[in-house]
């Protein structure tokens, strides 16, 4: 059985980190101009009561969830990124290379902030300003982005495609042609070494 060695799709390489790069300038840009115009908790309309930008710092994980242990954010935040970096070269498909490049941007976005924001390294409260009427929860570009490279996920998931961009089924087929192709070939090559073994008649 022969094995074939994964190529690196440098395609899907550049999407994952130009991806990744507009998520986290985006998310960095928007925090930078809500913190040199806004003073925490104020409060700004921006369609009404439907959408407006509230200004608060958050201790906790995306959304505002389990306020206090930043630190422990902080870890799970890096070990994504690196995850990320490493696994990136399995990457050839386009749909998963800009999911794990919003979900690399928006870790790194919000990782960024409970490094180097106050109260110190590695507990910096994350900048929030995104409130939607109805929703519980405050939040920013970097969260939207990892909420939808979720939903990306399962799409994705849900249609078959695999990280090397072909379909699970047809990849499971192609497979299964290759098994059969390699079961001929043995049996060919066995006929041949029987028939090479057989007596000569005159």
């Amino acid at each position: 059985m022969k094995v074939r060695a994964a190529k690196v799709s440098v395609r899907a390489l550049i999407v994952l980190a130009l991806v990744a790069l507009a998520v986290y300038g985006f998310d960095q840009l928007t925090k930078h101009l809500i913190v040199s115009t806004m003073t925490e908790g104020q409060q700004v309309s921006v369609l009404g009561q439907v959408l407006q930008f509230y200004f608060v710092k958050n201790s906790g994980a995306a959304f505002s969830i389990a306020s206090g242990s930043t630190w422990v954010f902080s870890i799970a935040a890096s070990a994504v990124t690196v995850f990320i970096i490493l696994f990136a070269r399995k990457i050839r498909s386009i749909g998963w290379a800009i999911l794990f490049g919003m979900l690399l941007g928006g870790t790194a976005g919000n990782l960024t902030d409970r490094l180097f924001r106050e109260p110190g390294f590695g507990v910096g409260h994350v900048i929030d300003f995104i409130k939607v009427y109805g929703f519980p929860a405050i939040f920013n570009v970097a969260d939207s982005f990892i909420v939808a490279s979720m939903g990306l996920f399962i799409i994705l998931t849900i249609r078959g495609v695999n990280l090397d961009g072909r379909r699970a089924s047809r990849a499971a087929k192609t497979a299964a042609d290759d098994e059969a192709s390699e079961r001929v070939g043995a049996e060919e090559a066995g006929d041949e070494r029987v028939d090479d073994d057989r007596p000569g008649t005159e």
